[in-house]
């Protein structure tokens, strides 16, 4: 096997994923191709005269610090010739020759994997479709795959991780540009994952180049809502060419925000309404993975009008009418009653996640689901260990 700081060469070197694997392709792994006689990279097909120079400059001086930088953003290095490293994205065209990850990737190759997808500009329909179409399939033992960006991608993540399921986020940039509640929750209930080395420079094309990780990790790609011209057209056109199902929601025809989705739909996208429309293509061909789930809505954001306060638990935090007892009764008018009961169940310091569900009497992937919903909106923080702390403070 090579040696993994020539993984890291090649994973890091400014030179398109089209690139990194035809030198794969020609010389076996990185390390042969490090030491290849000069020149050797001129000429090779998917190779341009610029990725050939700067490839003929066989820098290792990043190498040192891409392996530190991982070992403090404990990301998990994974080369194409580990074991661990999914046979599906192996199989795609130009294949990432090193995921960074981020948590724990599930059984990617053995998983029902699903990706939700669609415009950043999402409607109130479109997010709630996504949330809840993420939460149903999650509910149901299948894993959700999400670019985590705002919009669609987001709410499908927020939808699977409120059922306390399985989400594995694609970055199209280098983890440490990932820093949000939403990021962080996932790596902790799934995982993160990366081509990118720890360090390097964003560039637009990165987006478009994660498209075909995500798609190729999954089994189907369900779009929720998207313009005609936008990223997710062109995503739904590299998984279709990987051989992908693929999937739509209808929206208005009037709607310019769906006028992209029900394009698709016309062009043989199946249609689809709710979680079991996608799960139960998958359910013969991968049968013990999926169970039965009566989930069908995500929680809802906390209603605009306030919680009356008397109808609040009992907790520690009931003290006298203070001013500051006063704002930190605002904090909690935002909470549903099950939120409220989970941070009535919480002390003062870290609470383990299995203290939670007996003193709240709620079902644990409910406590899970709105552990995270808590987690997102800054009312908990998450501790080593399946422990949580509360977070609602005085202003």
């Amino acid at each position: 096997m090579a040696a993994l700081e020539y993984w890291l060469w090649l994973s890091s070197a400014a030179v398109g994923p089209r690139a990194k694997w035809a030198l794969l392709e020609r010389f076996g792994d990185p390390e042969a191709a490090f030491f290849s006689p000069s020149g050797a990279f001129s000429g090779l097909e998917g190779v341009s005269s610029q990725e050939a120079r700067t490839l003929e400059t066989r820098d290792l001086s990043r190498v040192q610090e891409i392996a530190f930088a991982c070992r403090q953003q404990e990301l998990r290095i994974l080369t194409l010739q580990d074991a661990a490293y999914p046979a599906r994205l192996r199989n795609i065209y130009a294949p990432p020759v090193v995921l960074y990850v981020k948590g724990e990737l599930p059984p990617m190759d053995t998983s029902v994997a699903i990706a939700v997808i669609g415009t950043r500009r999402a409607s109130v329909y479109g997010c709630r479709m996504a949330r809840d179409l993420a939460y149903q399939m999650a509910s149901s033992g299948a894993v959700i795959l999400s670019g985590l960006t705002a919009g669609i991608d987001a709410e499908a993540a927020i939808g699977a991780l409120s059922a306390g399921g399985s989400c594995v986020g694609v970055l199209g940039t280098a983890h440490e540009t990932e820093r949000g509640r939403l990021a962080a929750s996932v790596a902790a209930r799934g995982a993160l994952i990366s081509e990118y080395a720890p360090g390097t420079i964003h560039q637009r094309s990165f987006f478009r180049d994660r498209n075909r990780i995500t798609a190729g990790l999954s089994l189907g790609v369900v779009a929720v809502e998207a313009p005609v011209k936008s990223g997710t057209r062109l995503f739904v056109e590299e998984a279709a060419n990987q051989g992908k199902e693929i999937f739509a929601v209808p929206g208005n025809a009037d709607a310019e925000s769906s006028a992209g989705t029900l394009a698709m739909l016309k062009d043989g996208a199946k249609l689809v309404t709710c979680g079991r429309d996608v799960l139960c293509e998958f359910e013969d061909l991968y049968p013990g993975v999926l169970h039965p789930s009566d989930a069908l809505h995500a929680p809802e954001d906390p209603p605009a009008s306030p919680v009356p306060v008397e109808k609040k638990p009992e907790s520690a935090l009931d003290n006298a009418e203070t001013a500051d007892y006063i704002d930190l009764k605002q904090q909690l008018s935002q909470l549903s009653e099950d939120q409220l009961r989970i941070i009535a169940a919480m002390d003062a310091g870290p609470v383990h996640v299995d203290d939670i569900v007996e003193r709240s009497q709620l079902p644990v992937a409910k406590v899970l689901g709105q552990l995270t919903m808590l987690e997102l909106k800054g009312y908990v923080g998450r501790l080593p260990g399946r422990r949580f702390e509360r977070r609602i403070t005085k202003k």
